[in-house]
């Protein structure tokens, strides 16, 4: 008979071989067997030197998971006992500041020797004594001006070009009702509130009754409508878009709108609602009631989302159907002319701004005043909107260095005119003053307006017309302007008494006056950015200026942190750092998103880019 075969327990080099990879022990093919060494391999010896390796690898496999298990469970230890005596440290430092607390020279001794080490803050005051007499000397050189100073950017500028005027829809009729809109503000104010009316009238296929204005307490203006804009114009031009009607047919006149609820308050509407809000919650209750009126309407549309032909619409409305009325483009004529030496040319602007015969009136030398006797030589002129009116003073809770005095009197306008934020005042606390300013959110003075001036280059024979009324401080502030520019000239000094009028008692008016001269201007600068007429004259300027309309946009913050340094700043570094930050804000770029197409009117829906 034939030697019998050893089982595998007999044959030590064929243990453990389904464990270490000869084959998965739970694979769903056939696992290993006793035969499956032998029985069809080709070399048995190789597979077992294989095996035997594999055997080796998971050994070693087993001992680094071990060393690493040992290793966290040591860090995990030093974490605990560091956890402990951090905790320890803690209770000691309680312990200690109680100590303290108890004892207040040594806290006094520990706040000063901290102080020791400490940067201190520099602290607003108010007075520019030293830069003013730095700036006066600098003017008095009388360097050149530098080159770029009456000018923008123009090849990329030019490159944008008016195109709000082209539509590609048919009109609406109307057919879901009417809206009424009393929009509050100033005229700046109510004007955007007009354009963004129009705008959700074409969003809800509504007929717009055209607008009214509401009597403000700080405006004190009763001018409606058609005392400041062409209402033929208005309706005419914007008819291919929306109907517009002057007021509700007879069976809705005599409703009770509050009672019938189809009375929205601005309240009601959150700032910058999305079109979805009106089509959601307002258009149901224009279609049940047939008419709504929005009270005290303004910044309530969003910029963005808006569809295209939407967004066009706002630019059209502001660019094209808002002309003013006669009587103001007539005097904001003899205004700029006044402001040009005589006339001496009509430029692009003027036309949009007055029409062809009003602008005509521009180069009429027989419109010239005896006030003109005192006029400059030069026919460029800069315009400055010098926003420092007691309303924008006290609501931006900043100080001006008046002292106690000023803070008596801006929270005595406060209580009467913002009692909501005085009330809040009281009860929140708000950043302080200094902190305010350092952030930039502070108008500039006329101190500072007039150094940031000077430091630019602007030669001290500059004709520099001061837009604003009421300037806070009165003609004490204003001399400081004056004592650099002396041919410094406001509104009320360039017309007559006869020529303003008919424009007394009406705040708007006036400020459509300082609108028309401002855009119209060889320049524009700006003192606070947030102001609605300076957002928008930038934006006519750069709608309808071909690149050539240049204006100033001051970083307030940038300007504060070196205005601050005023007790020591060197007069050739202060213009060095204020030129610099003015020339990063003339960049030409397309509208940031979520940004008023007023103020940055280079977007693809009221401009074109060639």
């Amino acid at each position: 008979m034939g030697q019998e075969r050893p089982n595998d327990e007999e044959r030590p080099e064929s243990r453990d071989l389904g464990v270490y990879g000869c084959s998965p022990p739970h694979s769903p093919r056939l696992g290993p067997t006793r035969f499956s060494v032998f029985s069809g391999d080709p070399n048995p010896k190789q597979t077992i030197k294989r095996c035997k390796r594999k055997r080796i690898q998971a050994c070693n496999d087993q001992r680094t998971a071990t060393t690493a298990i040992g290793v966290m469970a040591i860090l995990g230890f030093f974490c605990l006992v560091n956890w402990f005596m951090l905790s320890r440290l803690h209770e000691g430092r309680v312990w200690l500041r109680r100590g303290l607390s108890n004892n207040p020279k040594l806290v006094s001794a520990q706040n000063e020797e901290r102080q020791k080490y400490e940067k201190p803050k520099r602290k607003y005051n108010g007075t520019y004594g030293r830069m003013l007499s730095l700036a006066a000397h600098a003017l008095a050189e009388n360097k050149l001006e530098p080159k770029d100073l009456w000018q923008e950017p123009k090849e990329q500028a030019s490159a944008w070009k008016p195109c709000a005027d082209q539509r590609s829809w048919t009109p609406d009729d109307g057919k879901n009702g009417y809206i009424m809109v009393t929009a509050n503000g100033g005229i700046n104010q109510q004007r955007v509130a007009v354009c963004n009316i129009v705008v959700v009238a074409r969003l809800l296929n509504a007929a717009l009754v055209i607008p009214k204005f509401m009597l403000s307490d700080v405006w004190t203006d009763a001018s409606q409508f058609g005392d400041i804009y062409q209402e033929e114009h208005f309706m005419e031009y914007l008819s291919p878009d929306i109907r517009i009607v002057k007021e509700l047919p007879k069976e809705l006149q005599y409703l009770d709108l509050e009672e019938i609820g189809s009375v929205v308050k601005d309240i009601e509407v959150m700032k910058e609602a999305k079109p979805d809000f009106y089509m959601t919650h307002i258009l149901p209750i224009l279609l049940k009631n047939r008419v709504i009126h929005f009270v005290g309407f303004g910044n309530r549309l969003a910029f963005d989302p808006l569809p295209f032909e939407l967004q066009r619409l706002r630019c059209r409305c502001n660019f094209h159907a808002l002309n003013f009325v006669p009587r103001i483009q007539e005097t904001a004529a003899l205004l700029v002319r006044r402001l040009r030496d005589s006339g001496s040319y009509v430029a692009p602007l003027d036309l949009h701004l007055l029409g062809p015969k009003s602008a005509s009136l521009i180069l009429d030398k027989k419109s010239d005043s005896p006030v003109q006797e005192e006029a400059a030589s030069s026919s460029k002129y800069l315009a400055l909107h010098l926003r420092f009116e007691i309303d924008m003073v006290a609501h931006s809770l900043c100080y001006f260095g008046g002292g106690e005095t000023e803070q008596k009197e801006l929270d005595s306008y406060r209580q009467k005119h913002f009692p909501s934020l005085s009330t809040l005042t009281k009860k929140k606390k708000f950043r302080s003053a200094d902190v305010l300013r350092t952030e930039g959110l502070c108008p500039l003075t006329p101190e500072e307006a007039v150094l940031m001036l000077a430091a630019l280059g602007f030669n001290r024979e500059t004709r520099v017309f001061v837009a604003g009324a009421n300037i806070y401080g009165g003609s004490k502030r204003l001399a400081v302007l004056t004592s650099l520019y002396p041919n410094l000239v406001t509104k009320e000094k360039l017309l007559t008494e006869s020529e303003l009028q008919p424009f007394k008692n009406f705040s708007s008016q006036l400020a459509a006056l300082d609108f028309i001269a401002c855009a119209a201007a060889d320049a524009f600068a700006m003192t606070d950015s947030g102001s609605q007429l300076s957002s928008l004259v930038s934006g006519y300027r750069i709608y309808y200026g071909g690149g050539k309309m240049p204006t100033i946009r001051p970083n307030k913050r940038r300007l504060s942190d070196i205005l601050l340094k005023n007790s020591t700043i060197e007069w050739n570094v202060f213009e060095r750092r204020v030129r610099k930050a003015i020339r990063q804000t003339k960049h030409v770029f397309a509208r940031p998103n979520g940004r008023s197409v007023y103020r940055y009117p280079r977007c693809k829906e009221c401009m074109c880019h060639a």
